[in-house]
């Protein structure tokens, strides 16, 4: 029989729902944060043989303030999106 945290085809484990506000920030920074990473890093400094350094040095400080911040935006925008977008 699997756990209630696993998938019955695949078998494999997955965290519980009340996980989603921190995994949804988790992705979400991770992701947006290495976009503007490069385009800001590669605006700012043009591509050299230096560009993925300087860019793993912006990350690195980029992916904590955004994953921050999102944990505290991210509420505030699904209150918008409920005023704005019909529930059906």
């Amino acid at each position: 029989m699997t756990s209630p945290t696993s998938t019955p085809l695949t078998g494999t484990r997955k965290l519980p729902v009340r996980m989603t506000p921190w995994v949804f920030s988790l992705y979400m920074a991770t992701i947006m944060a290495f976009l503007m990473t490069l385009l800001i890093t590669a605006l700012n400094n043009g591509f050299s043989s230096e560009y993925p350094v300087q860019v793993w040095h912006a990350y690195r400080v980029a992916m904590p303030c955004a994953f921050g911040c999102i944990l505290v935006v991210r509420p505030v925008v699904m209150r918008l999106v409920s005023w704005t977008v019909h529930p059906h």
